[in-house]
């Protein structure tokens, strides 16, 4: 089976009667992310075969765990092996070296786990509720957990939306918040709880163990030690744009997925369907502007 990817996928007619983190109904959201994975593929690999407008890419696909969406399904919290496994809006995954995949589940408020062979898990926090709370296991709480990173170490890193907050979850399930106050949202660096974000959605791990995240709200890119430092990496804190340029002269408009490959060099999607990309020195290109979903050589 092949997953194809139209050459001119268009905005999706979807009415907002579920809202993500962002008050988008979750529909979008997922459309969004497909449509800017499909652009950085049609980006990164020009030279693939073309046939009357259609790219094709040897995967195969499979439901893993969880339950398909049918009308009038609201979703689920349960643990179990495959279909009996639910999830509710499942936002983002990351892979662990024993090929575990973790997952934030936003609107369960929860990290789960999900075995090579589908059996899921619920590792920290419970079902349906809200809060900022540390601890190990289900005694800890989010607040619609967002992006999620595994460094080689296996500590979790996790973007706690709402609570403004970045969240580690060493082995074992215990749950502290590395930086950032929960509620008290804003625009400044620092260390540990004297740091500030404004939504931070996407977060990826360098081979240091150093976190660069998404700081939506912030129209930035901030970079969080493992000590829990906070610095703003590129762009500058709530001064919006789409100037490349190294460091603060370079600006982002609500950056909210980020990605970093073997070289340490970090890919940044943003609302404004930009792609780009942020060297280990802080250099910032744009690698693939599109004014409208769908896709421009």
């Amino acid at each position: 089976m092949d997953i194809r990817f139209s050459a001119a996928p268009h905005r999706l007619p979807i009415e907002n009667n579920k809202s993500g983190s962002r008050g988008e109904p979750w529909e979008v959201a997922i459309a969004r992310s497909v449509i800017s994975l499909a652009a950085s593929l049609l980006a990164l690999t020009p030279n693939l075969a073309r046939s009357q407008g259609i790219y094709s890419y040897p995967y195969l696909v499979s439901t893993l765990a969880g339950k398909p969406f049918v009308e009038g399904y609201a979703g689920g919290s349960a643990d179990g092996t495959g279909s009996s496994a639910q999830f509710n809006d499942p936002l983002a995954v990351a892979v662990d070296g024993s090929g575990n995949i973790l997952v934030a589940d936003m609107n369960n408020n929860t990290i789960r786990s999900v075995s090579p062979s589908g059996v899921v898990t619920t590792i920290a926090g419970s079902p349906g509720v809200q809060g900022s709370a540390d601890g190990t296991g289900s005694s800890a709480s989010f607040n619609e957990p967002g992006g999620i990173a595994v460094d080689s170490s296996g500590n979790i890193f996790v973007c706690d939306i709402r609570n403004g907050t970045i969240r580690k979850i060493a082995p074992g399930g215990i749950v502290t918040t590395l930086a950032g106050a929960a509620g008290l949202t804003g625009s400044a660096d620092g260390s540990g709880s004297n740091a500030r974000f404004q939504s931070p959605e996407g977060i990826a791990v360098d081979s240091a163990g150093n976190l660069y995240v998404a700081d939506v709200s912030n129209d930035a890119i901030r970079k969080v030690t493992q000590a829990g430092t906070v610095t703003t990496f590129a762009g500058t804190l709530s001064q919006p744009g789409e100037s490349d340029g190294t460091g603060s002269s370079a600006s982002f408009t609500n950056p909210d997925h980020i990605a970093i490959d073997s070289q340490g060099n970090l890919y940044v999607t943003e609302e404004s369907y930009f792609i780009r990309k942020i060297t280990k020195e802080g250099a910032v290109t744009t690698i693939f502007p599109i004014s409208d979903t769908g896709y421009r050589d």
